[in-house]
Protein backbone atom coordinates (compact mmCIF):
# COMPACT_ATOMS: atom_id res chain seq x y z
CA UNK A 1 0.00 0.00 0.00
CA UNK A 2 1.21 3.43 -0.96
CA UNK A 3 0.10 6.72 1.08
CA UNK A 4 1.16 10.63 0.11
CA UNK A 5 3.60 12.06 3.13
CA UNK A 6 5.00 15.14 3.28
CA UNK A 7 7.92 15.45 1.10
CA UNK A 8 9.08 19.24 1.42
CA UNK A 9 7.59 22.47 3.25
CA UNK A 10 8.84 25.82 3.05
CA UNK A 11 7.55 27.73 5.81
CA UNK A 12 6.40 31.18 6.22
CA UNK A 13 8.25 32.47 3.08
CA UNK A 14 7.26 36.13 1.72
CA UNK A 15 5.97 36.78 -1.66
CA UNK A 16 7.97 38.84 -3.35
CA UNK A 17 5.64 39.78 -6.57
CA UNK A 18 2.29 38.47 -8.00
CA UNK A 19 2.58 38.51 -11.82
CA UNK A 20 -0.53 38.34 -13.23
CA UNK A 21 0.23 38.69 -17.17
CA UNK A 22 2.27 35.05 -16.78
CA UNK A 23 1.61 31.75 -18.03
CA UNK A 24 0.97 30.30 -14.37
CA UNK A 25 3.02 28.59 -11.50
CA UNK A 26 4.81 29.58 -8.74
CA UNK A 27 8.86 30.84 -9.08
CA UNK A 28 11.30 29.99 -6.22
CA UNK A 29 14.24 31.13 -5.53
CA UNK A 30 16.84 28.15 -6.83
CA UNK A 31 18.39 28.54 -3.68
CA UNK A 32 15.57 27.82 -1.34
CA UNK A 33 14.35 24.91 -4.30
CA UNK A 34 17.60 23.25 -3.21
CA UNK A 35 17.40 23.76 0.37
CA UNK A 36 13.55 22.13 0.62
CA UNK A 37 14.08 19.57 -1.95
CA UNK A 38 12.12 20.38 -4.95
CA UNK A 39 12.33 20.51 -8.51
CA UNK A 40 11.62 22.35 -11.32
CA UNK A 41 7.49 21.18 -12.64
CA UNK A 42 7.04 19.77 -9.39
CA UNK A 43 3.24 20.30 -8.02
CA UNK A 44 2.95 22.19 -5.21
CA UNK A 45 0.04 23.83 -2.86
CA UNK A 46 0.13 27.24 -1.46
CA UNK A 47 -1.20 28.06 1.70
CA UNK A 48 -1.47 32.12 2.29
CA UNK A 49 -0.79 32.77 5.77
CA UNK A 50 -1.98 35.84 5.39
CA UNK A 51 -5.24 35.68 3.89
CA UNK A 52 -6.09 32.29 4.27
CA UNK A 53 -6.06 31.27 0.23
CA UNK A 54 -5.00 27.91 -1.15
CA UNK A 55 -4.16 26.71 -4.45
CA UNK A 56 -1.61 24.16 -6.05
CA UNK A 57 0.16 24.71 -9.23
CA UNK A 58 3.82 23.91 -10.51
CA UNK A 59 7.40 25.50 -9.45
CA UNK A 60 9.59 27.21 -11.83
CA UNK A 61 13.22 27.52 -10.71
CA UNK A 62 14.13 31.30 -9.98
CA UNK A 63 17.20 33.03 -9.78
CA UNK A 64 19.87 31.61 -7.38
CA UNK A 65 20.38 33.84 -3.87
CA UNK A 66 17.40 36.62 -5.75
CA UNK A 67 14.83 35.49 -2.97
CA UNK A 68 12.17 35.78 -5.72
CA UNK A 69 8.84 33.49 -4.65
CA UNK A 70 6.50 34.36 -7.30
CA UNK A 71 2.68 33.86 -7.66
CA UNK A 72 2.09 33.97 -11.70
CA UNK A 73 -0.85 33.70 -13.91
CA UNK A 74 -4.56 33.38 -12.42
CA UNK A 75 -2.90 32.61 -9.01
CA UNK A 76 -1.46 35.94 -8.69
CA UNK A 77 -4.76 36.87 -7.66
CA UNK A 78 -4.64 34.92 -4.42
CA UNK A 79 -1.99 36.98 -2.84
CA UNK A 80 -0.19 39.88 -2.73
CA UNK A 81 3.61 41.06 -2.38
CA UNK A 82 4.73 41.04 1.34
CA UNK A 83 1.65 38.23 2.33
CA UNK A 84 3.33 35.03 3.86
CA UNK A 85 2.72 31.26 2.24
CA UNK A 86 3.55 28.09 3.27
CA UNK A 87 5.20 25.92 0.26
CA UNK A 88 4.52 22.06 0.12
CA UNK A 89 5.03 19.14 -2.07
CA UNK A 90 4.01 15.60 -1.32
CA UNK A 91 5.27 12.16 -2.14
CA UNK A 92 3.98 8.74 -2.73
CA UNK A 93 5.52 5.79 -1.31
CA UNK A 94 5.24 2.32 0.40
CA UNK A 95 3.81 2.25 3.87
CA UNK A 96 6.63 0.93 5.95
CA UNK A 97 9.16 3.40 4.08
CA UNK A 98 6.96 6.45 5.08
CA UNK A 99 6.91 5.23 8.27
CA UNK A 100 10.88 6.40 8.06
CA UNK A 101 10.78 9.22 5.90
CA UNK A 102 12.12 12.34 6.76
CA UNK A 103 10.45 15.46 4.81
CA UNK A 104 12.78 18.45 3.97
CA UNK A 105 11.47 21.42 5.98
CA UNK A 106 12.74 24.98 6.01
CA UNK A 107 12.39 27.83 7.53
CA UNK A 108 13.45 31.11 5.66
CA UNK A 109 14.02 34.90 6.75
CA UNK A 110 11.61 37.77 5.69
CA UNK A 111 13.85 38.19 2.86
CA UNK A 112 13.85 34.46 1.69
CA UNK A 113 16.88 33.84 2.68
CA UNK A 114 18.89 30.72 4.58
CA UNK A 115 20.48 31.78 7.50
Amino acid sequence: MNIEVLKSKIHRATITEANLNYIGSITIDESLMDSANLVENERVHIFNITNGERLHTYVIKGERDSGIVSLNGAAARKAQVGDLIIIVSYASMDFEEAKHFVPSIIFPDQHNKMN
